[in-house]
């Protein structure tokens, strides 16, 4: 009597499952290495954005300081207002300073205008070991612009006006300052009363 020849179904279905096991583990592996990828991407994004609103920050504080200084003269407001002051300093180095607290390094810093900072950064980590090929040494970069905007406008004196008037300051938001010569600087307004500071759209 000849007996039906059985097939071990167990054995053929243990390749499958070696087979469908590994392709699960290689798209987890892909999956993670994705995830450290973009978490190195988000790194470099924030430190972009944290140092290029560091820069105009800075060159914001130095165009109130600069106000401040010629607050008397009132000729002056104007180009102040519009970014153009004397003796400013060089902002850039707040946005070296920002980058490296968050782990990054400054690859470019440049004014965008009078009113206006672009810089690009560098992670200091690369994104690390992964499934994905060429991840090792790759470290993420990313750009930011941030920007200045005057919050105040005013109306020129009329000529022969005197002296011991300054012109009223009409802000943002419906904040007026009515300026007098002789005013202590804790009653003047501060440089974010003067200077909005963001991030471009």
């Amino acid at each position: 009597m000849i007996r039906p020849h059985r097939y071990n179904d167990a054995g053929q279905a243990f390749p499958i499952y070696i087979t469908v096991v590994g392709s699960l583990l290689f798209l987890a592996f892909a999956y993670f290495a994705v995830g450290q990828a973009a978490v190195n991407r988000n790194g470099a994004q924030t430190a972009a954005d944290a140092a290029a609103l560091a820069a105009a920050q800075d060159r914001r504080d130095q165009l109130a300081g600069a106000w401040l200084n010629d607050v008397l003269d009132p000729a002056k407001w104007q180009d102040i207002f519009n970014g153009d002051a004397e003796a400013t300093g060089d902002s850039c180095r707040r946005a070296h300073q920002l980058a490296e607290r968050n782990d990054a390094r400054v690859l470019g810093c440049n004014p965008d205008g009078l009113l206006g900072f672009t810089v690009e950064v560098e992670t200091n980590k690369p994104v690390g070991e992964s499934v994905i090929p060429s991840t090792a040494d790759h470290r993420s970069s990313a750009s930011a612009t941030a920007v200045i905007e005057k919050r105040c406008t005013f109306d020129p004196l009329a000529e022969g006006a005197p002296e011991n008037v300054l012109p009223r300051l009409f802000c943002k938001d419906g904040e007026n300052w009515d300026l007098k010569p002789g005013d202590p600087p804790a009653n003047l307004p501060k440089p974010e009363d003067l200077f909005d500071v963001h991030l471009a759209d």
